[in-house]
């Protein structure tokens, strides 16, 4: 269900058929659609990697280091996925291990039935990781954005593509190096049926990602102080790159759909091909050119649709459509958070009942008013105030509501019997309380801590 970020495997390019047309482009969004008994729950979810000693964040090569982090999954069954020599990723039975820019060590699971089994996947790998990590010294933190660490601080991870685009994004953008460097989300990708059903899906997430930010947020600390915000990873996207980033407002025309979104994507600018194990770098050049055989870096030659599917992960928006949905709007967090994200979008997603009562909460929402909670979310969270008066605490409430009657109508069980809605308790404390994670680490922060903010590596670790 998840799209690995380095290659697995021998290259397959050579053996794939160039795409020419619109409807090469458009089939591989029509291709993910599933019945919706074949619906499956992907999750993601990012974690900073300290040595215990002295909080520093370790590189690549050192003794002890990301590689070795790597090389000791393995006992666990992983397998190594290489990149000129190195070993950049793993293998498994529950999905692809990778490394973000700065070594930030991610999960994409497996696509699963259900939530009990995505929580024990994220159970599985965190026991792992840890026991690797308790051997070579190493720590785990969830947030949103390293709290303490210099952009200059940081170690960069030999892979081909994060070279490109760490050159480019100080074109585009002021804070695209934040983004790559300094930043951990979450992300949950889901399934649809249909075109129709995956506009549906798309709008409604969509809008309420905001939301989603909101009781996610989780790194309101820069460089050893408050930042101002309770997201700063969601308000680092609002100046990384525009051409890629941000909330989409066609999503919500009429008339959208597959093809619509293959537009959007055709005028993203490229940023690299991947022939032969080497990353050309193709930063700011034109995917039309590409179809055409007009690539200035690699003229002559035509996309495949591996070519085109590597495209699709190179733009960023609040919800991003592949094969797939993809939820994007949540910062790194605690285990039941990891948790909770999925639970939150599959009770809104996958019952039709709940997607119509969520869309009627929306559906009324203009571009301005999707715009302005955008940029409101970031620094206000839960006190964002939504279109007709009601705080995002208030919304939140009713959409938990939505999301619980969802989860309890999926009835999906486990061998106690008991449903997926335990897995919204979290949020519902954060919307009782009127306190997302980050407004707790300040208070820590401005109280018990008083103004160490060393402390949040016992608080914030796995």
């Amino acid at each position: 269900m998840t799209t690995p970020n380095a290659p697995l495997g021998p290259d397959p390019i050579g053996t794939e058929p160039s795409i020419t047309t619109r409807g090469d482009l458009i089939a591989l969004f029509a291709d993910g659609e599933k019945p919706k008994d074949r619906w499956r729950i992907g999750t993601e979810h990012e974690k900073f990697v300290y040595r215990t000693a002295d909080h520093r964040a370790p590189s690549y090569t050192e003794a002890g280091g990301i590689r070795d982090l790597l090389d000791g999954m393995t006992d666990f069954g992983w397998s190594g996925i290489m990149e000129g020599g190195n070993v950049i990723a793993l293998g498994g039975k529950d999905g692809n291990v990778s490394l973000e820019p700065a070594g930030q060590f991610e999960l994409s699971g497996a696509p699963l039935d259900n939530l009990h089994q995505t929580c024990a996947e994220t159970g599985r790998h965190l026991e792992q990781v840890k026991a690797v990590g308790d051997r070579l010294g190493l720590g785990f933190l969830g947030l949103g954005m390293w709290p303490d660490k210099t952009r200059a601080e940081l170690p960069i991870m030999p892979k081909g593509r994060y070279r490109i685009m760490l050159d480019h994004m100080p074109r585009v953008g002021s804070m695209g190096l934040d983004m790559m460097l300094r930043t951990c989300t979450i992300q949950t990708n889901l399934d649809y049926a249909s075109e129709a059903d995956m506009v549906k899906k798309f709008r409604v997430s969509l809008a309420l990602q905001p939301l989603a930010t909101a009781l996610f947020a989780n790194s309101p600390f820069t460089e050893g102080k408050p930042n101002g915000y309770l997201s700063y990873r969601s308000h680092i996207w609002t100046d990384t790159d525009p051409a890629r980033t941000g909330m989409l407002p066609f999503v919500f025309e009429d008339g959208f759909g597959y093809e619509r979104y293959a537009d959007y994507m055709l005028n993203v600018p490229m940023y690299f091909v991947y022939r032969d194990g080497v990353y050309i770098d193709a930063a700011g050049h034109d995917f039309k050119a590409f179809l055409r055989g007009e690539l200035p870096v690699y003229p002559g030659h035509k996309p495949t649709r591996t070519d085109w599917s590597d495209h699709l992960s190179t733009a960023f928006p609040e919800v991003r459509l592949k094969s797939f949905l993809e939820m994007r709007g949540a910062d790194g967090g605690p285990w039941n958070t990891i948790c909770a994200l999925p639970a939150f979008w599959v009770g809104l997603l996958y019952d039709d009942a709940a997607l119509d009562a969520a869309w009627d909460l929306v559906k009324h929402w203009t571009i301005a008013d999707h715009t302005r909670i955008r940029a409101d979310v970031p620094r206000l969270g839960l006190k964002t105030v939504g279109p007709r008066g009601r705080t995002f605490q208030q919304l939140g409430a009713q959409v938990l509501d939505i999301a619980h009657a969802g989860l309890t109508a999926r009835a999906r069980l486990n061998a106690a019997g008991e449903n997926e809605t335990g897995f919204l308790s979290p949020l519902r404390e954060i919307v009782a309380t009127g306190k997302s994670p980050a407004d707790r680490l300040l208070d820590l922060y401005h109280g018990e801590w008083q103004g160490d903010l060393s402390r949040i590596y016992d608080t914030a670790r796995f």
